[in-house]
Formats: C-alpha cells, structure tokens, sequence
C-alpha cells in the first residue's frame, strides 16, 4: 500500500496514484491544466501562490503545488524506499 506526500500547505495526495510531476512552464501544460480548469478536474492546492508543480493523477485529475517539482519527486521517493525497508 503506498502511502501520502505532502504537497504544500497541509495538503496531501496519495503517492501510488502518481502518473507524472511536471513543470507547469511550458505551453502544452499550460494548455492541459487550462483545459483541466474548465473541465472541474483541477486540484489548486497552491493557497493562491504561484503554481510550480503539476501532478497528473491516474485518474486524470490534475493537483497544482506552489512546491517545485524536484521537492514533490524527492518526497515520492522517500515515501517509496520506506515502503520497500518495511
């Protein structure tokens, strides 16, 4: 069973259902998570900063983070090498 990582501002998502963290800078991004935005499939989990992050869930949810990529990544990763110690 994978467990959660914090994503910024006490808000949590459940590691195992990460598909991708991305940067939300280039166009194509920007396109999906506009489109995401429309369609109610966004999660804003950036408390109105600035959003550095997108994790694209397998459900097709996206979830915004003001935490950068890199920070999200090395957390996934942690949670994944205690899940493999136990």
């Amino acid at each position: 069973m994978s467990g959660f990582i914090h994503v910024g501002f006490g808000n949590i998502v459940n590691a195992g259902k990460i598909i991708s963290i991305v940067s939300p800078d280039a166009a194509p991004v920007k396109r999906m998570v506009q489109k995401a935005k429309e369609d109610g499939t966004a999660i804003d989990a950036t408390q109105g900063r600035k959003t550095k992050a997108v994790l694209v869930m397998e459900n097709g949810m996206l979830v915004l983070s003001a935490l950068l990529p890199e920070t999200i990544a090395a957390r996934v990763q942690t949670e994944s090498d205690d899940t493999d110690e136990a």
